[in-house]
């Protein structure tokens, strides 16, 4: 035979794109319509019922961006369609962007019962199947018009914003319709698509490549193009064959579960996720009447609540749809977060509040966590996992590395502290897959763990903007159940793919220790600091504000601790956690509302906290100690050394002189017990000489901001590239250096820079009290494409360096031995950041920042190691504006220091002393052991009074958890996550094992 295969091809992508597709809908009419534009933010259906409407014509433009505008839709089915399956198709000016970064809408009924949502790959609403003839039509349409803010790329663009976006009309209103879907020329579409997308994924040496391809031919031959409505059912007949031959016995086991992946906030702002989240809701509801087989994923408990709150004619859709198996919740968080910044009690409150939402809203445990956009995953996660209830993890995420690609799909992934989670990322390496034949042969071939497991997940359907599964996709997957050349395809639940391949590869499957590193996106541990300043501060005054309301509750009778405050207060946090918001990349829009909603959770909280301290009762003057750790700290013109968790009196004494400020020619110099610190004219440390360990801590000038370009090849807000590296500016100059503090408690010296069009001023603090060197820093920022670094090259040979994490910390090497090493030139460390040879340690502070970079230092003397921490940058997109203004921040030097001491020191950095009019008090509960971190105390969520404290194995070692309470408790249970007793009723105070979480109970009696 001769080969005309590329000819036969060639024929069949014409004929579908021309003559097939277009003839899926026949006869049309116009449907009238009438507008409202909303003058101001988005209304609900009753306002929109109640509004004035004029007229409107197709082809006119509509929608300034950010805008609203409701259309009202009506007609009447033509007598002659009767018997015929009638869909209303409206198209308010689709682009060729996807679902979710254009107009899109949800359709109502005129009483304003809310029916689908709209958007380019679902533009249909069926009106009869089949059409009576002659039945009026009334619709109201809601239309969102929301611009492409990335149409152009990553430009710069003002369209991020409501406020600076302008007036200018996105869409024009292309047409809205009554027409007749002819259903043979649909299915023959799908059926086409599906076996030619098969065939081109096979081999050309491959018998059924051509079998295809001649069955193909045989159903053009069959198809007169001038006739397709009435020639498609016998060119159907042509492919029933070919679509019939089952799949092998070997073939790869596909699990399919429908997604829509909905960003809580990216291109768009909060406010508009509430709407996304309903039109993609109502959409799969009603898919699920048609498609009985479906099911449907959904993640983040923050989403559903929207639901309920603002249309709960969809949400008791979903429930039924839950009962009826259509609809699964999965993921087990409030929302789909990041997975490196948040803290551990925030990760921890991820997990309750979503897993408590779906059991008491639902009536569904969740058993996985679900993170497939995620840019990373702390190694914490395994542990907080199993003491949440939660069996399996899944994520897609990595394979989006740069540099080197992860070795399996199925796996064992083990945390800091041992435990295992079994995990899975789908080889289809989307979670927005369409189940196109291209999708389901990469699943296959790039599946790493063949021949010991033979199945994997496929989330299909339209997703970051929402949009979710379509009939179409339905269709191909009931086409590619058992298909000769394909894997097999099952719609099933997550639950049942991962009970299967757990059961199937666990035995055997391999384990991968430590944190899931991104090697992608790194300028997320950096971008929109002020959001991750917000965050960081917000997580601590909860820390705070939740103890000294049990405190106040524990103390006081008449107190009424704030249990609903609470709960709202942390949802908002762990909102903003969210996997686009804290890493910094949003639109302009979403991170400036983020600063003003954290600038109220911060007020909020305040009032709480003082409240609480009012409760315990006047005294005074007296400083509060939110830290676990005792510490010791200059207060006013007093040293005051005060408890864990508890408060002491401020003394009235002046102690003698603590600290010494003076000059030696250039150089000023500042010194307590513990330090010496040398500054020049440059405003440089040139020295920091640690008088205990009789050793100098610096090789080279401490504390220099080094200035680089910031041109990354693309995602401006998320990544930063290693060629930033090649170009540096070293900020030597200052404008001023001058000693501001010389003692007896405080010294201090300013020194203030100006660079391009930024000013930066910082204090370089020394107290009587302190082993810390405390940095100070008031920045304007003004530069563009830049990122700013602090530099401290230390006199210690380190191999390693240890950051910390959620309920520990991780080690990475500071060389670059491996390609796995050197992708690591940017990474996250929460509170410090530390260093050490055999003896002898450094640690590094922050009080808002996350990104560092650790390398090896060569200098005359040996080997050194620098630290440095990213403070700040300034890409143009997806906010033109990044970072711009002015900052205030605080960053220390911790010479000789060992883990504790990081970690004790760490938190006092973020948890200043609260000075009060309040009496002097003893914790509410110690621990003995200083290994032994306490990360939160608080009242049961139940209600019931009793006390719950988290602590945890901070050091990497052993610790006896041997705890405290300084108020009559009957027992001690150990619990998990969800406050409810472990089934094994373990001891309370058995050993823990390195970074084990434990969650105590303490009733009340």
């Amino acid at each position: 035979m001769h080969d005309d295969r590329a000819l036969v091809e060639a024929r069949l992508e014409r004929a579908l794109r021309q003559f097939l597709r277009p003839a899926q809908y026949g006869p049309a009419v116009p449907l009238e319509l009438s507008v409202w534009h909303v003058p101001g933010e988005p209304v609900p259906v009753e306002q929109a019922l109640r509004a004035a409407y004029e007229p409107f014509t197709a082809g006119t433009e509509w929608g300034r961006p950010w805008s609203t505008s409701w259309f009202r839709l009506t007609g009447r089915v033509p007598e002659e369609w009767a018997g015929r399956l009638v869909e209303a198709v409206i198209d308010p000016g689709f682009t060729g962007d996807g679902p979710g970064f254009q107009a899109e809408g949800l359709l109502f009924d005129a009483s304003g019962v809310p029916l689908k949502g709209i958007h380019p790959r679902n533009r249909h609403l069926t009106v009869g199947r089949p059409a009576r003839g002659g039945e009026p039509v009334a619709l109201l349409l809601e239309a969102a018009a929301n611009p492409a803010v990335l149409h152009g790329g990553f430009e710069p663009t003002r369209l991020g914003d409501v406020l600076t976006a302008g007036d200018r009309p996105c869409y024009r209103f292309r047409a809205a319709e009554l027409a007749v879907l002819n259903e043979d020329v649909w299915h023959l579409v799908i059926d086409v698509e599906v076996l030619s997308e098969l065939m081109y994924e096979l081999d050309a040496e491959r018998s059924r490549r051509h079998e295809i391809l001649r069955a193909l031919e045989d159903m053009l031959d069959t198809l007169d193009l001038h006739d397709v409505p009435g020639t498609a059912a016998a060119a159907r007949a042509a492919l029933t064959d070919v679509l019939s031959r089952p799949a092998s016995a070997s073939a790869h086991r596909v699990s399919a579960t429908g997604h829509a992946h909905i960003d809580s906030a990216w291109l768009w702002p909060l406010r508009e996720t509430v709407r996304k989240a309903s039109r993609t809701f109502a959409n799969v509801t009603a898919l699920a009447a048609d498609y009985p087989e479906l099911v449907f994923s959904c993640s983040q408990a923050q989403q559903y609540a929207w639901v309920k709150e603002h249309q709960p004619q969809i949400w008791e859709r979903i429930r039924k749809a839950v009962r009826d198996g259509n609809w699964a919740p999965v993921g087990s968080m409030w929302v789909e977060s990041d997975a490196n910044m948040p803290g551990g009690e925030a990760l921890a409150r991820q997990l309750t509040h979503g897993r408590r939402f779906f059991a008491e809203e639902l009536g569904v445990r969740t058993r996985e966590i679900w993170l497939p956009d995620s840019f990373g995953y702390t190694a914490a996660f395994p542990q907080l996992a199993k003491l949440a209830g939660i069996r399996w993890f899944l994520s897609q995420k990595l394979s989006w590395n740069q540099s080197n690609r992860m070795p399996h799909h199925s796996f064992w992934w083990e945390g800091i502290d041992g435990t295992r989670v079994f995990t899975h990322f789908p080889p289809v390496d989307t979670y927005n897959s369409q189940l196109h034949g291209r999708e389901l042969a990469h699943a296959e071939r790039n599946f790493a763990d063949k021949g010991r497991a033979s199945r994997s997940l496929v989330p299909f359907g339209w997703g970051d903007g929402g949009g979710g599964p379509t009939r179409e996709m339905l269709e191909r997957a009931r086409r590619l159940r058992s298909l000769e050349g394909s894997p097999l395809v099952e719609i099933e639940q997550p639950s049942a793919f991962f009970a299967a391949a757990e059961q199937e590869y666990g035995p055997q499957a391999p384990v991968w220790s430590g944190e899931l590193y991104l090697e992608l996106h790194r300028a997320t541990y950096t971008t929109q600091a002020k959001t991750k300043q917000g965050n960081r501060r917000c997580e601590h005054a909860l820390r705070e504000a939740e103890l000294w309301c049990t405190t106040a509750a524990v103390r006081s009778a008449s107190y009424a601790y704030p249990y609903e405050a609470l709960d709202r207060l942390w949802k908002t946090v762990l909102l903003h956690q969210f996997h686009d918001i804290l890493p910094g990349s949003s639109i302009a829009w979403v991170h400036r509302e983020a600063r003003e909603t954290y600038a109220r959770v911060l007020a909020e909280l305040a009032e709480l906290t003082a409240g609480a301290v009012r409760a315990l009762g006047p005294g005074g003057p007296a400083v509060f100690n939110a830290s676990p750790y005792e510490r010791t700290e200059v207060v006013g013109d007093a040293v005051v050394t005060v408890p864990g968790l508890g408060s002491a009196a401020v003394p009235t004494a002046a102690p003698a002189r603590g600290v010494r400020a003076g000059r030696d020619g250039d150089t000023l110099v500042l010194e307590n017990a513990w330090l010496r610190v040398c500054v020049d004219a440059d405003g440089l440390l040139t020295s920091v000489r640690d008088l205990v360990a009789g050793r100098e801590v610096l090789c080279g000038p401490g504390n220099l901001l080094q200035l680089h370009p910031d041109h990354p090849n693309a995602w401006d807000a998320w990544d930063i590239d290693r060629h930033y590296r090649r170009r540096h500016t070293d900020l030597t100059r200052a404008d001023a250096v001058e000693l501001v503090a010389d003692g007896p408690l405080r010294a201090a010296v300013r020194v203030t820079r100006t660079f391009g069009a930024s000013r930066l001023s910082q204090e370089i603090r020394l107290t009587a009290a302190s082993r810390r060197v405390d940095i100070v820093t008031d920045v304007d920022w003004q530069e563009s494409e830049k990122v700013l670094k602090a530099a401290f090259p230390l006199d210690v040979h380190a191999e390693r360096s240890a950051a910390e994490i959620q309920f520990g910390h991780v080690h990475r090497p500071t060389h670059t031995n491996t390609s796995w090493d050197a992708a690591r030139f940017e990474i996250c460390a929460h509170r410090w950041l530390r260093v050490a040879e055999q003896g002898y340690g450094v640690a590094v502070l922050n009080d808002s920042t996350y990104g560092h970079d650790v390398t090896r230092t060569p200098y005359e003397g040996g080997l050194g190691t620098t630290v440095r921490l990213t403070l700040l940058r300034a890409p143009h997109s997806p906010d033109p504006e990044t970072d711009l203004g002015t900052h205030r921040f605080t960053y220390a030097l911790l010479p000789g220091a060992e883990v504790g001491d990081a970690v004790a020191e760490g938190l006092a950095l973020n948890l200043p002393l609260r000075p009060a009019a309040a009496p002097e008090l003893a914790p509410l509960v110690r621990v003995a052991d200083p290994a032994v971190t306490v990360e939160s105390v608080k009242l049961a969520d139940d209600r019931s009074g009793d006390v719950v404290v988290r602590l945890y194995e901070s050091r990497g070692g052993r610790a006896r958890c041997e705890l405290t309470a300084d108020f009559p408790a009957a027992r001690a249970e150990v619990t998990d996550l969800l406050e409810q007793p472990l089934p094994d009723n373990p001891d309370p105070a058995a050993v823990l094992r390195p970074f084990e979480i434990r969650t105590l109970r303490l009733r009340r009696s």
